[in-house]
């Protein structure tokens, strides 16, 4: 059994953001035959300044037999932010939609939750993904959020909001551990596809990861905390590494 205690960061942070990283990895736990998967050890744990206050980064990080890295990221900046952020890196080998959330807040208020199982094959879902999907039940959010200029990488299913209240909150959570749900017990499922269909797989996923090292303000926070070279780096070796062909 791989050790699940909550790191110190999680109980720091925003309780939606504990909550949902809880869900995360209770759900993993719950479906999927995990393994360690090992970050660079100085990656594991970071810590600098930003504006005068202390960033503090923690990364977990799984793999399973259908998942060549399971990311979990929880970042805080003193009072001012507090960040989730999660992405299941699906092995080539299986027909899978890349999952990816973020949680961005601070001083109290959630400004921005984003959910999503995102295609890698022929940027469409895969037929049993889009109907279990469809059947969730309909949500009607009061301040949806607008995707950003890169984000025809998402599907029709994702959701971007600012939470307004504790009852938008715990439906985003919900609908956030049903996407989980679906995507494992799926996977689970799944089998190996053809060696052509691996490298268009690839090729979406690499098309997945190239768009998400264009989120600008991730850049921005990690440039002026460490430096242009440390945050190209992380971008591209923790957050969105690119799959080797």
């Amino acid at each position: 059994m791989l050790e699940t205690s909550k790191p110190s960061l999680r109980e720091q942070q925003h309780p939606l953001i504990r909550n949902l990283a809880d869900t995360i990895e209770a759900v993993w736990h719950r479906h999927l035959d995990l393994s360690p998967y090992h970050l660079p050890e100085e990656l594991g744990y970071v810590e600098g300044r930003l504006e005068g206050e202390k960033l503090t980064i923690e990364n977990r990080c799984y793999q399973s037999p259908q998942f060549r890295k399971m990311h979990l990221e929880l970042a805080k900046v003193g009072t001012m932010l507090d960040i989730l952020h999660c992405v299941m890196f699906p092995r080539p080998e299986y027909a899978l939609p890349m999952f990816g959330c973020d949680l961005v807040g601070g001083r109290g208020q959630i400004s921005a939750a984003i959910a999503d199982l995102s295609p890698t094959s022929n940027l469409t879902l895969p037929a049993n993904y889009t109907a279990e999907l469809q059947a969730l039940p309909a949500l009607d959010f009061s301040q949806p959020r607008e995707l950003p200029d890169w984000g025809d990488i998402f599907s029709e299913f994702c959701i971007f909001i600012r939470p307004s209240n504790p009852e938008e909150e715990t439906q985003f959570l919900s609908r956030v551990e049903g996407f989980l749900e679906i995507h494992c017990v799926n996977a689970k499922a799944a089998k190996p596809v053809s060696a052509e269909q691996q490298a268009e797989i690839l090729q979406g996923q690499h098309y997945y990861c190239t768009k998400q090292q264009q989120n600008d303000k991730t850049r921005r926070v990690l440039e002026k905390a460490f430096g242009t070279e440390w945050a190209e780096n992380y971008m591209t070796t923790v957050l969105f590494d690119l799959p080797s062909a």
